[in-house]
């Protein structure tokens, strides 16, 4: 009996593709699931497996695992090679399924604007594997540094470019500022982590340009207060190993990475469909292809169109499609008409650093504490599983109060380049100081160091006071 049930094959288990089968749980349908990875991924939380708050089981739940308990849905790990809407056939690496409706929800990876020979020397952030190689070049880069005895290479090594000043860009810098200043310290005898430059670029005039000016503004100085070097107008023309050019500016830089861009999956192109300049595909109203109905586009791979806005690709929206395209499944099931996609916005968010964030809210706008506490409610709330969600909290709690980061873990086999090795005799073994910079950086250097344990102060304090009054 259940192979005459409807054949639903999703493709993606990102939000869009796993909202959908979810939604569908019940109906008189069989689904079939495939991704190239087994796992779901909570992608908003990628820069911190990429600066070691937490570790990339936190963030991602297996799909099997999620689905286990939905008895019309089964999981598939393959890769897609090809899409036959005529035939209504997909093709795999190594099988072939046909359907009755499919749903592409296959997302969004890298764009380097045409410059794809920048990959290797500025790695994105989109999967489990480009995090753990973010922070495997961001640690490896200290550990280089407290190594190297050349006073030009090391400042090399300790500084960072990030390109592109969207939220990832914003957290990544935020990140990775706080924890050269605040946790790095303690842990290297021949280098002073508070002299390491974070250098963020961004071609358009304001950072977080989908936020209103005020709000930009707000998450600009914070990111200054933490000491990151933000640069707009900066159009980044060329990036090669160790130097990044903003026209004929050369910035010496230890490390890249890239947070400017994306484009939409190459299985998009194969629908048949007109697409956006980013390779998205148009679809109708109804998140169907236009002229095949039992075909649906959701996720980042949809270009879809909303009071003259396009409907921006985040997680909010993606998971609204997902659960979009199963109502009209089964209305077509039940021999409902099908309804429009309405994207309810739910507001933006942006976290810079410890109790420092910006957020839009319908007409809300909230930075610095009361902002940083919304941002950390919606994430461990969107999470999939108590499991993760519960861990996060415990972590997050912990580097709160104690500033540490816990997962600073390199991995695989890690490649030490050095201008000139500093010996093991004891020579120029000095933490680098007032000798090797200049006063300011001395100076800023003691600032960053006294403001961080007034702050520890603070904390240990409002601690006290709580646990006295729940005594």
């Amino acid at each position: 009996m259940s192979a005459r049930l409807p054949h639903v094959v999703i493709l993606g288990g990102g939000f869009a593709g796993l909202a959908c089968a979810r939604a569908l749980r019940g109906a008189p349908v069989r689904i079939t699931l495939v991704d190239r990875s087994n796992h779901h991924l909570f992608q908003p939380l990628l820069y911190q497996v990429a600066t070691a708050a937490l570790s990339p089981a936190d963030i991602a739940m297996p799909i099997r695992s999620i689905l286990r308990r939905q008895q019309n849905a089964e999981v598939w790990m393959g890769e897609v090679k090809k899409i036959d809407v005529a035939r209504r056939e997909v093709e795999l690496r190594d099988g072939s399924l046909s359907y009755d409706y499919l749903v592409v929800a296959t997302g969004a990876t890298h764009a380097y604007f045409g410059h794809d020979e920048w990959a290797p020397h500025a790695p994105g952030l989109k999967t489990i594997d480009d995090a753990v190689e973010i922070r495997r070049r961001f640690l490896l880069a200290f550990e280089a540094a407290e190594r190297e005895a050349d006073p030009e290479a090391r400042r090399r090594l300790l500084t960072f470019a990030i390109v592109g000043a969207g939220p990832t860009g914003v957290e990544l810098a935020g990140a990775m500022a706080e924890i050269a200043r605040e946790v790095m310290p303690r842990d290297f005898r021949s280098i002073d982590t508070t002299t390491t430059r974070i250098i963020l670029l961004e071609g358009g005039p304001r950072v977080l340009p989908a936020y209103t000016p005020s709000l930009s503004e707000k998450a600009r100085r914070q990111l200054e207060n933490l000491g990151v070097e933000v640069r707009t107008g900066a159009q980044v023309t060329k990036i090669e190993k160790g130097t990044v050019w903003i026209g004929s500016e050369a910035i010496a830089a230890g490390n890249v990475f890239w947070a400017a861009g994306v484009a939409a999956s190459p299985l998009g192109a194969q629908l048949g469909a007109p697409l956006d300049r980013a390779g998205r595909v148009l679809v109708d109203p109804d998140l169907s292809l236009p002229g095949h109905p039992e075909v649906f586009v959701a996720g980042d791979l949809a270009s879809v169109m909303q009071d003259g806005k396009p409907v921006p690709g985040v997680a909010p929206a993606a998971l609204q499609m997902g659960r979009h395209v199963a109502q009209n499944i089964r209305a077509d099931l039940g021999g409902r008409p099908r309804d429009q996609f309405r994207y309810l916005d739910k507001g933006n968010l942006a976290t810079i650093g410890r109790a420092a964030a910006v957020a839009e809210i319908t007409k809300l706008r909230l930075s610095g504490l009361p902002a940083w506490l919304v941002w950390v409610f919606v994430h461990i709330l969107y999470l999939v599983g108590f499991r993760n969600r519960l861990l996060v909290m415990v972590q997050w709690a912990w580097a709160y109060l104690t500033y540490q980061r816990g997962i600073r873990l390199i991995t695989g086999q890690p490649v030490m380049t050095l201008q000139e090795a500093r010996p093991a005799n004891g020579e120029n073994t000095e933490p680098d100081g007032p000798g090797e910079h200049t006063l300011d950086d001395a100076i800023e250097s003691r600032g960053w160091q006294l403001l961080g344990k007034l702050q520890r102060r603070r904390k240990v304090r409002g601690l006290r006071k709580m646990l006295a009054l729940r005594v």
